[in-house]
């Protein structure tokens, strides 16, 4: 059984909302162990139990939020002990514009730092609404398709630790299983 962990930082809400759409993807895909926490809540050890994460931040000033970048400098002393999970990012930014995307790739590569596979979403949400480098919204999620966003990329990570850490290759995205949005 594959192991998940969504963490976020949110100092008013909007990231935690997109956090808990993030959990119902991962949901959509049953078999996974989920731990859905804040940073200021999340510790090392959780990093070591999970075998996925979805991490998400507001964008600050075009980037990560301090509490979030803490977070990761902290969990250094595990280093060795996380490589090979697989990770992914969400962000919520005031406005579009705000620097969203570049959150989640700061994330990433923070991520990809301590040895993650990390992951992009090729299918569309909606025309023209992509999370090519994680889910981003402007603000929180209240159209339909920014919740989808999110759990567009929860589910990703639900099937990517289903197949590569449960072997679960019915799971694939390019399987089939279910109908994906070009």
């Amino acid at each position: 059984m594959g192991k998940i962990l969504i963490i976020y930082y949110s100092k008013g809400g909007n990231t935690k909302k997109m956090a808990e759409y993030v959990l119902e993807g991962v949901q959509q895909i049953p078999g996974h162990e989920v731990r859905l926490k804040s940073v200021t809540d999340a510790t090392k050890e959780d990093l070591v139990w999970c075998d996925g994460i979805a991490t998400g931040s507001p964008t600050y000033l075009g980037t990560v939020a301090a509490e979030m970048k803490q977070f990761w400098e902290d969990s250094q002393v595990v280093w060795q002990e996380i490589d090979g999970k697989i990770g992914c990012a969400f962000s919520s930014q005031g406005g579009w514009g705000g620097g969203a995307e570049l959150t989640c790739q700061a994330l990433t590569t923070i991520m990809m730092n301590y040895g993650f596979l990390v992951f992009g979403v090729t299918d569309y949400v909606a025309h023209q609404h992509t999370a090519h480098y994680g889910a981003i919204l402007a603000g929180e999620p209240r159209l339909e398709k920014e919740k989808d966003a999110c759990r567009i990329l929860g589910k990703r990570l639900a099937e990517w630790v289903a197949v590569y850490i449960d072997g679960r290759k019915e799971l694939h995205p390019l399987n089939g299983h279910y109908k994906r949005n070009p």
